[in-house]
């Protein structure tokens, strides 16, 4: 098993591969086929009314891990494209960071589903859900 630190660099490479989130401020702490985890801090510019968080920053952190997440279970040769996603608010997120670790649910031969939980995390080490998305991404195979 590797360590977070040896995990980080090769979880970098694979967002590079995704301009938009590293525009988004998103930065990446592991990638494994079992499990990703995407970071994104609150920041001014990325807010709503009332320095919320934008849900669709959230969205697009939840959705960047979750593609990862199935590209690294794909078969050799083949792509990945969302087709569904869908996400559930628990909380406003008002400052910190928001962690997206997103897992498989399901990994099949056309689809594969994904989960990610979305935690803030602010001072002194706390850390609560405010989050949910499950989303379903097509594997698409050389023709």
């Amino acid at each position: 098993m590797t360590s977070h630190h040896e995990q980080a660099p090769a979880a970098e490479r694979l967002l590079a591969l995704m301009p938009f989130a590293a525009w988004l401020g998103i930065t990446a702490e592991q990638a494994q086929a079992h499990q990703v985890v995407l970071c994104l801090p609150w920041a001014a510019e990325r807010c709503t009314a009332g320095g919320v968080l934008h849900g669709g920053a959230l969205v697009a952190l939840a959705d960047s891990a979750a593609g990862m997440c199935a590209y690294l279970n794909l078969p050799e040769g083949a792509s990945t494209s969302t087709i569904e996603l869908k996400t559930n608010f628990f909380a406003a997120v008002r400052g910190g960071q928001v962690r997206a670790v997103a897992a498989p649910l399901h990994l099949g031969g056309s689809v594969a589903v994904i989960q990610t939980d979305l935690y803030q995390h602010g001072p002194h080490g706390t850390r609560h859900r405010v989050g949910q998305t499950t989303q379903t991404q097509a594997i698409l195979r050389p023709r």
